[in-house]
C-alpha cells in the first residue's frame, strides 16, 4: 500500500510540475496547444496570470515533496493528505468554472491518493 501512495503522490506532484512549467515558462507555447479553446489572442495578454497560477502549483508540489521528506510517519501522512486536499478542491472548482476535465487530470487522482491513506 505504502508504494501505491507514494506513486500517486509523485504522480499529482509530476503533473503539478509539469504545470508549473507550462504556466510559468511556456504559457504562450505549450499553454495553446493545452487550451486550444481559448482565442490565441489571449495568451499574451494573461501570461502574468498563468505564472502566478503556476507559482501555486510550484507551492503544490513543494508540500507533496515535502511529505516524502518527514520522517514521523503520522506528520508524513497529515502533511499529504493536507497538499492532495488541496488539488482535489482545485480540481473540483476547475471542474465547475472551467472544464470538466480538469477534475480527472488533477482531483481524481489526488482523491485516489487521500482515498489510498485514509484506507491504509
Amino acid at each position: 500500500m505504502d508504494i501505491a501512495i507514494n506513486l500517486i503522490i509523485a504522480l499529482v506532484a509530476g503533473l503539478h510540475l509539469y504545470f508549473l512549467y507550462f504556466e510559468m515558462f511556456a504559457w504562450e507555447t505549450t499553454g495553446r496547444k493545452i487550451f486550444r479553446q481559448f482565442p490565441a489572442e489571449l495568451f499574451p495578454k494573461t501570461k502574468a496570470l498563468a505564472a502566478n497560477q503556476g507559482l501555486y502549483n510550484g507551492f503544490l508540489v513543494a508540500g507533496l515533496i515535502w511529505s516524502f521528506l518527514i520522517s514521523d510517519p503520522l506528520w508524513a501522512k497529515n502533511v499529504a493528505l493536507f497538499f492532495l486536499g488541496c488539488v482535489l478542491v482545485a480540481g473540483i472548482y476547475g471542474a465547475f468554472t472551467a472544464s470538466k476535465k480538469i477534475f480527472w487530470v488533477q482531483g481524481f487522482p489526488a482523491l485516489i491518493g487521500i482515498l489510498l491513506i485514509l484506507l491504509k
